[in-house]
């Protein structure tokens, strides 16, 4: 069996018995209790206090910092969460999947062993979500601004990445953290944004290359810690408070790609805050 360790990053206690089942690593975020049987984030080296900016990169810091150096190279180490979930098989998509999961077939799509469509791969990402399918009534209701000064930007020839982190998450605020980022990737970047109408999904990825890993935390963490000189931290609102999650999730993909050889995979939604299952 292929090595791996795969974390799941959960903000409650009560998913402890299921990941176990899985064979998951528990991982608990912020400032709620943890029993002992959990990795946190807010201990050693950490960021803790930027959850609710950073998301999943609070522990990602973590893990860079304080347990990269230790794991075994060519272990694939993935990341997943309470929310969002590996497939076990890449048959369906992630939204087929997503509109057919309950709680009776949960356990038979999640991911609990590494599938061997993988070998030939050093890391492997979420399958692509598409920017360029809005409906008018979505245009008007999230950049009637723009949409009235300048109606052809909204063709679907014209919809990309940077015109949907511009009309969910600020107009030129991917700008702005482009211009913090290291000279020589911003070039590339903003071609991959301006040229893409899709990114891969969610945050969430696995690598079996510590090496690779630890050049991709360096390269976002460095520009993280940039855009902080021009975001801080008095942001509100879902579409501005999780500002340096959303710049991460545009930058996963176009890192992996320009530096690795990667595979997407599907990832479902199923809340198991909401919806509490108790696996066999």
């Amino acid at each position: 069996m292929v090595s791996k360790k795969i974390f799941c990053l959960c903000l409650n206690e009560h998913h402890l018995q299921n990941l176990k089942k899985l064979d998951y690593i528990p991982v608990g975020l912020g400032a709620n209790k943890f029993s002992e049987e959990w990795l946190k984030d807010n201990t050693q080296i950490n960021i803790s206090h930027k959850n609710p900016y950073y998301g999943e990169y609070t522990f990602y810091y973590w893990l860079w910092k304080n347990l990269l150096s230790n794991l075994v190279d060519g272990t694939w180490i993935g990341f997943a969460g309470y929310r969002y979930h590996w497939a076990q098989k890449n048959q369906l998509s992630s939204e087929e999947i997503t509109k057919n999961i309950n709680k009776e077939n949960f356990q038979e799509f999640i991911l609990t062993s590494i599938p061997e469509e993988w070998n030939n791969y050093n890391c492997v990402l979420g399958e692509q979500i598409f920017v360029d399918k809005w409906k008018l009534s979505k245009i008007l209701k999230y950049g009637k601004k723009k949409f009235f000064l300048n109606p052809k930007i909204f063709l679907k020839k014209n919809q990309n990445i940077k015109l949907h982190f511009d009309i969910f998450h600020g107009n030129g605020n991917l700008d702005k953290a482009i211009a913090c980022l290291d000279s020589a990737e911003q070039e590339d970047f903003i071609q991959y944004i301006v040229n893409r109408k899709s990114f891969n999904r969610e945050n969430l990825f696995f690598c079996k290359s510590n090496e690779l890993m630890n050049k991709y935390f360096i390269s976002v963490f460095n520009w993280l810690q940039e855009c902080e000189k021009i975001f801080g931290f008095d942001i509100h609102g879902y579409k501005y408070k999780r500002m340096y999650a959303f710049l991460a999730e545009r930058y996963l993909g176009y890192w992996f790609n320009k530096y690795a050889k990667p595979l997407e995979w599907p990832i479902f939604f199923f809340d198991t805050n909401k919806n509490k299952i108790n696996l066999k």
